[in-house]
Order: C-alpha cells, then structure tokens, then sequence
C-alpha cells in the first residue's frame, strides 16, 4: 500500500500519525523532513511485527530520523487532534524540547508513556494518548459485559436449580 500523501505540507510542531496495523506510532514533524519520536529498541523504522514487542519494553529513546524513513509504506496522516482541547506550544519551544531531548533514554510504558504521550506533550505540554483512552474503554465495556454475562449465567444457574429442587421435593 502507497503511503498517504500530505494535503498539506508539515509545519514544525504538527504531530504525525503513523497506522502500523494494530496500533498508531506517533512522530513530531521539527522541519525538513525530520521527526522526534520515542521509540523502544525493538521499534523498528518501518514498523512490522518487532514493533509490537515494544510492549514488553521498559525503556525507549528520543530519536530524531528521517520522516520517510520512519513512515516506509505505512499509512500516515498529520494529525493535531488535541488542538481544540490544548493551545498547541510554540514551534521555538517545541524545538528547543526536542533538542534537549534527543538521544535521551527515557521510562516506557505503554500505557502510560508511549510515543503517543511523548508527541503530544512535546506540543501541547500534556502528556496525552487518546489511543490507550480508547483501549481502556473498549476494555472496560468488555469487562462490564462479561461481568454481566457471568452474572446472568450465574442467576440462571441459581434459579435453575431452585427450580429443579422444588420439582425433586415435590
């Protein structure tokens, strides 16, 4: 699959989408033709199936690479979805971050900071990812229907024998 042109040219500061399959690797465009990104080691450029083993990671780097290089063939989208919530930093200071970031080791959690979290507190100052928001929900509307589901089965089981006690006492 061909790789998402850009309606519009990437400004300095814009987040950048990368659809990896099952999840969304997250880059800052910082100008010509460069991105910031926190990746763990196993997060290759390109992505594929070493990259879901960054959920066993404890550690990732700030990385500054090429944004082709990062993309590959992957589906990509520029993507400031937090601009109507967060007043987006200024580009001066988003770079200066990112420069004092880069090549830094830094705490990796996937659920409570990866490169979505990275990315947008490098432009909004919050560390933000509507991706995991998103999984915790779904996980949590799961859970609550199979508690419900346990539950349900659980009465039937309960009522059912009740009845079939009262059917052997009589």
């Amino acid at each position: 699959m061909a790789p998402t042109l850009f309606e519009e040219k990437p400004q300095v500061g814009d987040l950048i989408e990368i659809f990896r399959g099952t999840y969304q690797h997250w880059v800052v465009y910082i100008g010509d033709g460069y991105i910031i990104h926190l990746a763990p080691p196993t997060e290759a450029a390109h992505g594929g199936s070493y990259s879901m083993m960054s959920v066993l990671c404890d550690k990732a780097i700030v990385k500054k690479e090429g944004l082709w290089e990062v993309v590959g063939t992957d589906q990509y989208t520029i993507n400031n979805r937090l601009d109507d919530k967060y007043q987006p930093r200024s580009a001066d200071a988003i770079l200066r971050d990112a420069e004092r970031l880069l090549g830094q080791e830094l705490p990796y959690c996937v659920f409570q900071g990866n490169c979505e979290h990275f990315a947008t507190e490098l432009r909004y100052g919050k560390a933000e990812s509507r991706q995991v928001q998103t999984a915790m929900e779904v996980g949590a509307k799961v859970g609550v229907a199979a508690m419900i589901g346990v539950g349900v089965l659980a009465a039937a089981a309960y009522f059912g024998g009740r009845s079939n006690e009262r059917r052997n006492n009589q």
